[in-house]
């Protein structure tokens, strides 16, 4: 739960910051992007999946980076559990590194020590 912090006391702002930084998730389990999920059309006549959405499901880790071209990785099928979590863990440290940037940007409006 996101608080203001413009309403609360000092010292509660450090305490939560402190709360914030233990749950950091482990930085080596880090990954930008997004997991894409595709079905490959099936062209034989006989195949079962001639009709329907083909093939599948294939994943794909799309990437993009300013300046550079977005990226499409191949995710194979036993990697996908640990690349959606190191997805959800690149999307939950942002969410914290933006609380913890506000926190300190509320501290030093008020002129005080971070």
């Amino acid at each position: 739960m996101r608080r203001n912090p413009h309403k609360q006391p000092s010292s509660a702002l450090r305490r939560r910051r402190q709360q914030l930084l233990r749950q950091l998730p482990p930085l080596d389990c880090l990954l930008r992007g997004s997991l894409i999920e595709r079905y490959k059309p099936c062209g034989k006549t006989g195949c079962k999946f001639a009709h329907g959405p083909g093939h599948g499901p294939k994943y794909y880790l799309s990437t993009s980076y300013p300046g550079r071209r977005p990226q499409t990785d191949y995710v194979p099928q036993d990697s996908r559990r640990q690349v959606t979590e190191a997805l959800d863990h690149y999307h939950r440290f942002r969410e914290l590194v933006e609380e913890i940037c506000e926190i300190n940007g509320e501290l030093l409006r008020r002129r005080e020590s971070w």
